[in-house]
């Protein structure tokens, strides 16, 4: 992973970023039903709670992997915490997996080991790790780099006047 490129800086509000994690609750209420949902954290922390509501889903687990260690660079992989043995049963036939975005695809690759019949679901997806995911609703570039809103605070902008 690329250092974050200015230029191509993609950032999200929390109003964008509801209104996608419920576009992509729309998008997979057809594809269940589901007894689970797997997000992954911490970016999947929020969308889930988002998908959870919309679907109903009662049943929510983590599986705890660290990768971005320093926010710029995607560092080794390390499964903190693994999935709850009774839900890994059918290869994760009837769970969906959350995240918040698809980059590479490594991350999406170590939790589909664990559960190769889930449904994977991310809100945001860049091309490397596309194929990694089933349904998702936004693709950027892979040179993009997105601005959750949970690692941003609010500050002034200046009017676009003032900008040059």
């Amino acid at each position: 992973m690329a250092t974050p490129n200015p230029e191509k800086a993609f950032p999200v509000s929390w109003d964008q970023f509801h209104r996608d994690a419920r576009a992509l609750a729309w998008r997979i209420s057809g594809a269940g039903p589901f007894r689970a949902i797997v997000c992954i954290t911490r970016g999947g922390l929020v969308p889930a709670a988002i998908v959870t509501r919309e679907l109903g889903i009662r049943m929510i687990e983590t599986v705890c992997i660290a990768s971005y260690h320093d926010y710029q660079s995607q560092g080794q992989l390390k499964v903190i915490k693994e999935v709850a043995p009774h839900l890994l049963s059918d290869g994760g036939e009837g769970i969906l997996v959350v995240d918040d975005l698809v980059d590479t695809g490594k991350t999406a690759k170590v939790v589909r080991e664990m559960l190769p019949k889930a449904h994977f679901a991310t809100v945001y997806a860049k091309p490397q790790g596309r194929p990694m995911v089933d349904t998702f609703v936004t693709e950027v570039s892979q040179d993009t780099w997105i601005y959750f809103p949970w690692d941003m605070g609010y500050t002034f902008q200046p009017p676009i006047r003032d900008a040059g």
